[in-house]
Order: C-alpha cells, then sequence, then structure tokens
C-alpha cells in the first residue's frame, strides 16, 4: 500500500467500524417480553405498584387486568420485569409481586414454577 493510500484506508476503515456499531445498537433481539421493551412493559404495570410490596393490600382492577394481558401475551415477562434492576429500583418486592396473579385470581398464570429464587403461587 502506498504512502498516499494510508490515510484513505484508515478513513475508510474508522468510518466503517463506527457504522458497524451504529446498526449493531439499532438491532434489538426479541426478549422476554417479545419485541415490547422490558421498560414500556413495567411502566404497563404501574397500577400494581402499591401492592407489589404489601401481601395485604388489595389488588386494584387495573392492575389485575394488565397483569392479565401481560400473562396472556408473554408469560415470561412478568417474571422478567419484576427481577430486573428496574422493579428494584421502584421498590418492588419480587417475593411479594410474584403472587400477583395469584391474589386476582389469574387462572393461566405459570403456578408452581420459579422466577429466580421465588416460586410462583
Amino acid at each position: 500500500m502506498g504512502v498516499g493510500l494510508k490515510p484513505y484506508f484508515l478513513v475508510a476503515l474508522f468510518v466503517f467500524g463506527i457504522s458497524s456499531v451504529m446498526c449493531a445498537n439499532k438491532i434489538e433481539a426479541a426478549g422476554e417480553c417479545g419485541k415490547t421493551p422490558i421498560r414500556s412493559a413495567a411502566v404497563s404495570l404501574s397500577p400494581c405498584l402499591g401492592t407489589a410490596g404489601n401481601a395485604k393490600v388489595k389488588v386494584p382492577p387495573g392492575c389485575c387486568s394488565k397483569v392479565g394481558a401481560l400473562l396472556k401475551a408473554s408469560p415470561r415477562c412478568l417474571c422478567a420485569i419484576l427481577l430486573s434492576p428496574l422493579a428494584k429500583q421502584a421498590g418492588i418486592n419480587p417475593g411479594i409481586a410474584i403472587g400477583i396473579p395469584k391474589r386476582c385470581n389469574i387462572r393461566n398464570r405459570q403456578s408452581g414454577k420459579k422466577c429466580g429464587s421465588y416460586k410462583v403461587p
């Protein structure tokens, strides 16, 4: 490679590297919540915040409908949300929150399965 072509080659290599990184960041695989980002799925459960830390609080109907729809669409998504750093930041107790589907009398819950170290009631 001649001395005159070396800078152009380095610039082309740099541009290719940057564009590859930018494209790779835009590609998102479907996770536990399908194509819905876990943050969006967690926000949809905001009616459940009061009951996710206290097992004695009555679960509001809005929470039950959101949890039921989430379990129907993507059963593993609830577990992923409850074990996420976002849930921890919100003060959610996964051991209590994992019981919300039972407290809502949702029939198609993942009863008997594990969610992290917690067993789904």
